[in-house]
């Protein structure tokens, strides 16, 4: 008997300890699981929907603010550059005529238009032309490449120069010079005396020469900053040169012999005709001396 209730209490005790363990041990998972979602999701759920929703607007509000901005606010443009191209080629080539036709045809061809042209010929026969061709700007270098094309390039010189400066200070005095011709217009519209009228006549005809000066420099930059000039020389390949490279043949050298001979024989005639009125002149001069001249021997042989 007391040896079963004993092993019945020490049954009930381990099991007891079992039970107590357990209980232990669920406690403390159950704490950490909670310290857990204090730690996480405690923070998350202490933050009322209100103030999330406040704060999720500011965030987007603010994003959606800084997009719009950003979308609003354009771009800051350059400014736009105005350049004055000119160019000069000097390109030799076998036929002048043909080649000045392709020329007319490539400005032309660009939107461009013929200028000045001249043709000549030098002293050796070659034929020579001069042409200046306007093109638009964005067409400036392939017509300048199809020029090269036409012969042998001999000389290239292109420039390029920034008015942009120029162009836009010209503008600028252009707007207020028309502001000022107004301002005058208005004056005289407001004019009762006839001194103040003749006045302000004297002092609007003034303005709007100065106005139609400044429209005149506006033109002429609007012109040579929309085309480029090229002039354009076009020579014929040289007839002597060709021949150079060939050797000297037997005939070759015989007539150039006989070219030396007959000049020196010309230049000896010409000496020999600028001598000869000097050698007359002295011939009777010693002639006249000859005759003049006593007989020593008869001299001598008479005396007593």
């Amino acid at each position: 008997m007391h040896t079963s209730s004993k092993s019945r209490h020490g049954t009930v005790r381990a099991l007891s300890g079992v039970l107590l363990a357990l209980a232990l041990a669920l406690t403390g998972c159950s704490g950490g699981g909670s310290d857990d979602t204090d730690s996480g999701g405690g923070k998350a759920a202490g933050v009322a929907p209100d103030e999330a929703g406040r704060s999720d607007g500011k965030q987007a509000g603010g994003g959606r603010g800084a997009d719009s901005r950003a979308g609003k606010k354009q771009p800051v443009k350059p400014t736009d550059t105005h350049v004055i191209r000119t160019a000069e080629l000097t390109v030799r080539v076998k036929d002048v005529p043909a080649a000045l036709e392709r020329a007319r045809t490539a400005a032309e061809d660009a939107g461009g238009i013929v200028g000045n042209e001249s043709t000549s010929r030098d002293d050796a026969g070659r034929e020579r032309s001069r042409v200046v061709l306007r093109v638009p700007q964005d067409e400036y270098e392939d017509v300048l490449t199809a020029l090269e094309g036409t012969g042998k390039l001999i000389d290239r010189d292109a420039k390029a120069q920034d008015v942009t400066d120029q162009v836009v200070d010209v503008e600028s005095r252009v707007a207020s010079q028309r502001a000022s011709v107004a301002r005058v217009r208005e004056l005289m519209d407001k004019a009762t005396k006839l001194s103040d009228v003749v006045s302000l006549e004297g002092e609007l005809s003034t303005r709007q020469a100065d106005l139609e000066s400044l429209l005149a420099q506006q033109a002429s930059l609007k012109d040579r900053t929309s085309m480029a000039t090229i002039t354009l020389s076009l020579t014929e390949h040289a007839v002597a040169s060709d021949a150079g490279d060939d050797d000297p043949t037997f005939m070759d050298a015989l007539s150039g012999g006989w070219d030396v001979f007959v000049t020196a024989l010309r230049w000896v005639g010409v000496a020999l005709a600028a001598v000869l009125p000097f050698a007359v002149v002295f011939a009777l001069l010693v002639l006249v001396w000859l005759r003049r001249r006593p007989q020593g021997g008869q001299g001598d042989d008479g005396a007593p």
